[in-house]
């Protein structure tokens, strides 16, 4: 039987107006910029996270970007916060049921868990790391494979040490590789029901988790970080989510990892 060619839409952001985005680890960071940029052009938005008052939060926020006169419905209906853990596939099959139509799915959770040398790394501490990064992406895509219409997309999220190791990283960096290599080999898998799958790979960021990790306290000490960075800055999260919105709405790009990090890998 004869399968139709992936459908022809606007690449613009503004071609994801009327569809609906579940963003699992939504409540923070680039997966909140997502959900603001998405409502902004008129996409209903589901957003992801474990913590309850963050997640509250963030669909606040999200809806405050919904356009006056958006959607028929309201930003109530327009914004939806489900509480799960992004590596329990059966918590994400529930977000999933609660979201009804889904047209992409971004994943930006997975933090920074077993760092350290790998003489101290444990078989438990590469299970916790692989659970959260690489089990949470299969999880996700197993969800979506079956209940995203022609056209749909899923966007995993890596970084640029993946590239330029440094040391102290063995751990994370082999499960945020693992999910490069998943997206290329899922992209092919899926390429036969017209899904899209794609990663992108940030470099820092100014995101509370770029703050915590480094230890920067205020904007002045960001801005004196970033001064190093080739364009004499640390991007903004609005501006690594839009990249993800670019993957959402261009219906010719499957199967790439893409990097965006204003050239710090080039330095």
């Amino acid at each position: 039987m004869s399968i139709a060619p992936v459908p022809v839409r606007s690449p613009l952001s503004t071609g994801l107006a009327g569809s609906t985005a579940v963003l699992i680890g939504g409540t923070s960071g680039i997966g909140l910029s997502a959900g603001v940029l998405l409502a902004e052009v008129g996409a209903r938005v589901v957003l992801v996270g474990r913590d309850q008052a963050r997640l509250a939060a963030a669909v606040d926020r999200v809806r405050g970007a919904v356009p006056a006169g958006g959607p028929a419905d309201g930003p109530a209906d327009s914004v939806l916060g489900v509480s799960a853990d992004g590596s329990d596939e059966d918590a994400l099959a529930e977000v999933f049921e609660r979201a009804g139509q889904v047209d992409h799915v971004l994943v930006t959770s997975g933090g920074l868990g077993g760092a350290g040398p790998v003489t101290e790394l444990s078989h438990d501490d590469l299970r916790s790391v692989l659970d959260t990064r690489l089990w949470g992406a299969v999880a996700a895509a197993r969800l979506a494979a079956n209940r995203l219409p022609a056209g749909g997309s899923i966007t995993f999220t890596s970084g640029t040490f993946v590239v330029r190791p440094i040391p102290g990283m063995t751990g994370p960096l082999a499960a945020v590789g693992a999910v490069e290599t998943f997206t290329r080999a899922l992209a092919v898998e899926l390429a036969p029901k017209r899904l899209r799958v794609n990663a992108i790979r940030y470099g820092s960021f100014d995101t509370p988790l770029l703050r915590t990790v480094s230890g920067l306290d205020g904007d002045a000490a960001v801005a004196k970080a970033g001064e190093g960075t080739p364009l004499g800055r640390f991007g903004t999260a609005e501006e690594a989510a839009a990249s993800a919105l670019f993957v959402m709405a261009n219906n010719y790009v499957t199967g790439q990892v893409i990097t965006v990090d204003g050239g710090q890998s080039l330095a």
